[in-house]
């Protein structure tokens, strides 16, 4: 199932501890990138996080943030005297080592990780709570790449059909232009039709229709069309994959282009390779 990069979730809650709200967004990326933002009551739990993400998420640049509002914060900061004190204790011990080091502002102290509005519920059940609601926050965000996942799909087959066509106009069309350009280097060359070796001439006119034959390169690329077709109905990230065929489709139409020696011939190569650079386009967003 095709699965697109971009999506956004976001849960909350509410109850004696505090509020907990998670934003978790995802948009493309070549690899899996993860960047995320808790609060510093739950910093020991980030590990944790990470590992939820990564598990559901093979793919895509994600950001994911952790809101908390504890119990203590809804009135006025309350003072952790604890916390003040092993600040002392830590000064303390510093200047023992280093004399002249400059001692703690007040203002340092307000600013220190849990010296204000520390809740008193405990780590372990509140970190427990914010592991639930990402595991519910990651949920809709895989819901949101699954929708958007079919509608990329749903695009792709559509360019599949297009370039489909186009290549199986040209190798339809192939027959006619090799009479075609055959009857044109003969027309060029009937002036001196009656100097050449007539096995010589014939041995030129088969090798420069040879260097024209564009049926290689229609063949693999009726290959590659069938293989993003397969691709597309696999489980598991397969924009990787997908990202190797279309390079691999658009270095055949050019090479196709560059054989051209026929006005069809070259129409076909353009248009097919805007199709295929439509089709690239849609393909970065596929995880």
């Amino acid at each position: 199932m095709t699965n697109s990069m971009t999506a956004f979730g976001r849960e909350e809650i509410s109850d004696f501890a505090g509020h907990l709200a998670w934003e978790v967004r995802s948009v493309n990326h070549r690899y899996q990138e993860i960047s995320m933002r808790v609060p510093e009551e739950l910093r020991s739990s980030e590990p944790d996080f990470r590992q939820s993400i990564a598990r559901a998420i093979q793919r895509g640049r994600v950001d994911a943030i952790l809101h908390y509002r504890g119990v203590d914060s809804i009135g006025d900061p309350q003072l952790n005297h604890g916390q003040i004190s092993r600040l002392a204790d830590w000064q303390e011990q510093v200047h023992q080592i280093m004399p002249d080091a400059a001692g703690l502002r007040t203002a340092d102290v307000l600013r220190w990780p849990g010296v204000l509005g520390t809740s008193s519920v405990d780590v372990d059940e509140l970190s427990g709570q914010a592991s639930e609601l990402l595991n519910r926050t990651i949920a809709i965000l895989l819901s949101d790449r699954r929708r958007e996942g079919e509608k990329l799909a749903h695009i792709l087959r559509e360019r599949l059909l297009a370039a489909r066509n186009l290549v199986q106009q040209t190798k339809t069309n192939w027959p006619l232009v090799e009479t075609d350009l055959k009857n044109r280097l003969l027309e060029r060359i009937a002036d001196f039709e009656k100097k050449l070796d007539p096995g010589r001439l014939e041995q030129e006119i088969v090798l420069l229709l040879s260097k024209a034959d564009v049926r290689e390169e229609v063949d693999r690329l009726l290959l590659h069309l069938e293989e993003i077709e397969r691709v597309l109905m696999a489980e598991g990230p397969v924009g990787r994959r997908l990202d190797f065929l279309i390079q691999e489709m658009h270095r055949e139409a050019n090479t196709l282009g560059a054989k051209s020696s026929h006005p069809k011939m070259t129409a076909a190569s353009v248009d097919l390779k805007v199709v295929i650079e439509q089709m690239r386009e849609q393909v970065q967003n596929v995880e």
